[in-house]
């Protein structure tokens, strides 16, 4: 399937949040997991989402609607970079608490991890958060092209063990284009379960 995405919102302040009526997944990752290049790469184009060589640079929602499937795809602010304030970390913080809290059309958050590194203290800590919350949650691995195939095995079983029932972590790769058809099948399976996976459960 040909989906497109386009950028219809984009919410800086807790105020500006309002009542989206189609499911959401949201992307959350830390500010250099590459979440910018991994939207352009599902929507095909380069310049959709604005990358940028200084991370944490997103500090806003941005909500796309996928189409033909009719449900956003809501880019979080990146976690976890130092040398942003305090005080803007805090409001990125608040943003995105009150954005998991309040949205109940919230169906998976899409967790993006660095297949370079071993789990993050501070990644640990989001897949904790959404288990309490209730949040079935998805596991890309970003940078999977600059990964040894060995190394990356290692850490897809790594994180497998880590996540426990969440599912097997996903290589993807922007550069290559690696797990994208995959990501995006497992995206729209999110928001609209197939009738074999309702029984699953």
């Amino acid at each position: 399937m040909n989906r497109t995405l386009e950028l219809v919102k984009t919410v800086f302040e807790p105020n500006q949040l309002e009542i989206l009526d189609a499911p959401q997944v949201a992307l959350a990752g830390r500010s250099n997991v590459g979440k910018s290049s991994l939207v352009n790469c599902l929507a095909g184009r380069k310049s959709l989402a604005r990358i940028s060589s200084t991370p944490g640079k997103t500090r806003s929602l941005n909500f796309y609607l996928v189409k033909p499937d009719d449900f956003f795809l809501v880019d979080l602010p990146g976690y976890g970079y130092a040398k942003t304030s305090k005080t803007e970390r805090a409001k990125w913080g608040k943003l995105i608490e009150r954005y998991v809290t309040s949205t109940r059309q919230l169906t998976t958050m899409a967790v993006l991890l660095d297949s370079r590194l071993p789990p993050q203290r501070i990644d640990l800590e989001l897949v904790a958060y959404l288990r309490s919350m209730g949040i079935p949650l998805l596991a890309v691995l970003t940078k999977a092209d600059k990964c040894k195939q060995k190394d990356l095995a290692h850490r897809v079983s790594e994180w497998r063990d880590l996540l426990g029932g969440a599912g097997v972590p996903l290589p993807f790769s922007s550069k290559t284009g690696r797990g994208r058809d995959k990501l995006w099948n497992l995206l729209a399976e999110s928001v609209n379960p197939s009738p074999a996976s309702s029984e699953a459960e």
